[in-house]
């Protein structure tokens, strides 16, 4: 997935849903206590892609987000997924549903064949715009670590995005960004999935 702050299509979903209630999602695990931790280091290198590495996304989801607003605070909401495998393993794509907010989009993440690189894009209902060039990374040690260079208004910013603690029934997917050429992260978003 894009980054919820730089993409303008999930900045505004999150900017309208500040003033709505919040909604909590029962998955039978609290949040990871670790998420103001610093994230992980970016890899040295990417990994070479496999078809069939988003196949744990495959079915229906239920999923407790956390995200940072800009003034520290966290928000928690619920949602849900549903997701499929595509093209032999090569796609994968999910639709993401976050009822309380009245929010509906697209996660589609693809791999390059030839490069052995996946991407991974973000289409908001609302606009039906795929967000380019979206972030790019692989699977290492079952982690899948994917990153992008961006702009935050004037500044230079790093994104990534990892997917990690894979499980036939449950996964997260968290959200760090660096202002300083990856010293240092701040997580900003994180998305418990537990198999619905």
């Amino acid at each position: 997935m894009s980054d919820l702050v730089t993409n303008p299509d999930r900045r505004a979903l999150i900017q309208s849903a500040t003033g709505l209630a919040l909604a909590r999602l029962a998955v039978g695990r609290p949040f990871a206590p670790d998420v103001e931790r610093a994230a992980r280091p970016l890899p040295g290198r990417v990994p070479p892609g496999k078809p069939g590495e988003f196949d744990f996304l495959a079915g229906n989801w239920r999923i407790a987000h956390r995200w940072r607003k800009p003034s520290g605070e966290w928000d928690e909401f619920a949602g849900e997924a549903t997701c499929w495998t595509i093209l032999g393993g090569i796609g994968s794509v999910e639709e993401l549903r976050i009822p309380a907010r009245d929010f509906n989009g697209m996660g589609l993440r693809l791999l390059d064949v030839e490069k052995k690189i996946w991407s991974d894009f973000w289409v908001n209902a609302k606009s039906g715009v795929l967000t380019t060039p979206g972030t790019t990374g692989g699977f290492e040690n079952g982690v899948g670590t994917f990153t992008s260079e961006e702009q935050d208004g004037d500044k230079p910013m790093m994104v990534r995005g990892v997917w990690d603690r894979i499980t036939g029934q449950s996964h997260r997917w968290h959200q760090a960004v660096s202002h300083d050429g990856g010293k240092t992260w701040q997580e900003t978003w994180l998305m418990d999935w537990t198999k619905a």
